[in-house]
């Protein structure tokens, strides 16, 4: 068993902003503090987003406290530049962030604290930040009939170039739905959507996010669900997705009725010959290591006051709820290693004087890795 003061689940935006506050603060890495990602390699979810999301494309990536995103080219693909700048991130400011190490369960450690299983060992922690996102939860809805050909999720996606000369059906209002559409187009697929609601368009502002920020808080303080994303934000009207929306491309089919082995019935009784369909539907929050905590509401949701996880002292959320977004995150990443700090200090558990570097040790002590 081993143990720290504090352990962050997750090593994306909102776990590496944690991380970087707590070193910030005087804990000593691989002493005081440990991340524990599920990932081989930095990048957090990025490094899975499909090869055509350029980084000009990608909505609303925001640098990691410490280090600007400099100047990278918005030509080249999300997934390798974020990858690059968080690998970058972890080993300039020396994070003692294990790779490979998925955690399959928390539970209540007997001191009050938390105890963490993996495959190959448990920790304990008197803190516990969680940082897991929403990557390893796609939501696949479910629609009567059985259509024979391709399906496959956001998730699983990899390349327009698989559909060029095909009819494809993608069913989802958010981001990823429309900048499918876009490369689908580009590589000379047929493309059909199906959305439940209008798309709304926005053209964003920093009064309007602090206001979705706040109605996202107010639901998870009161454990409801955060919701999905597009929900609460709507959609980027940037001039590709105007030309876009002129060409009829954003034109939706609405709801699905049900689907035959060839194609998809809508709610209005239109028929649609299909080769494939891509659930661009979203992700649900990856939380199901947390289910022997018995966090969950009769709402459904995990009642959260901006960070702190209400029903379970010492529980601190990032990249949940109002936070989920990477601006979000990162300022989330802050709130809660500063809770976290408070926590340990008021309780005794942090060393007299955490910003002397007497007993620093950066290289990983023996026994502590998976």
């Amino acid at each position: 068993m081993s143990t720290f003061p504090v352990i962050v689940i997750g090593a994306g935006q909102a776990g590496l902003s944690a991380a970087w506050h707590l070193r910030r603060k005087g804990l000593r890495p691989y002493l005081d503090f440990l991340v524990l990602d599920a990932n081989a390699r930095p990048g957090g979810a990025w490094q899975h987003r499909w090869e055509e999301l350029r980084l000009g494309d990608a909505h609303g990536i925001h640098p990691l406290p410490g280090l600007p995103l400099s100047d990278p080219d918005p030509s080249r693909p999300a997934a390798d530049v974020v990858s690059e700048y968080y690998a970058d991130y972890e080993r300039r400011f020396e994070l003692p962030v294990l790779h490979g190490v998925p955690v399959r369960s928390v539970t209540r450690s007997v001191e009050g604290g938390f105890e963490l299983h993996t495959d190959t060992r448990n920790y304990t922690a008197a803190a516990l930040i969680n940082a897991t996102g929403t990557w390893d939860r796609p939501f696949w809805p479910s629609y009567p009939g059985h259509f024979a050909g391709r399906q496959l999720h956001t998730h699983d996606f990899v390349s327009s170039t698989e559909f060029t000369g095909q009819r494809v059906l993608v069913v989802g209002g958010g981001a990823s739905a429309t900048q499918f559409i876009l490369s689908l187009r580009a590589a000379g697929a047929q493309t059909i959507l199906s959305t439940r609601r209008p798309l709304e368009w926005r053209e964003f502002t920093g009064q309007w996010g602090l206001r979705v920020e706040a109605d996202v808080r107010a639901r998870t303080r009161r454990g409801l669900p955060a919701g999905s994303v597009v929900s609460h934000t709507g959609l980027a009207l940037t001039e590709p997705m105007r030309q876009a929306i002129d060409a009829g491309w954003m034109d939706s089919r609405g709801r699905i009725d049900h689907f035959d082995a060839d194609g998809v019935y809508f709610a209005d009784g239109s028929y649609e010959p299909l080769d494939a369909v891509l659930w661009a539907t979203g992700f649900r929050p990856a939380l199901e290591h947390l289910k022997e905590l018995h966090l969950r509401t009769e709402h459904g949701g995990i009642a959260v006051d901006t960070v702190q996880a209400l029903e379970a002292p010492g529980l601190y959320f990032v990249g949940y709820g109002a936070s989920a977004s990477t601006l979000g995150a990162t300022r989330a990443g802050r709130q809660a290693a500063l809770a976290a700090f408070a926590q340990l200090r008021d309780g005794g558990l942090l060393p007299a004087d955490p910003h002397d570097p007497s007993g620093e040790r950066l290289a990983v002590p023996a026994g502590v890795g998976g």
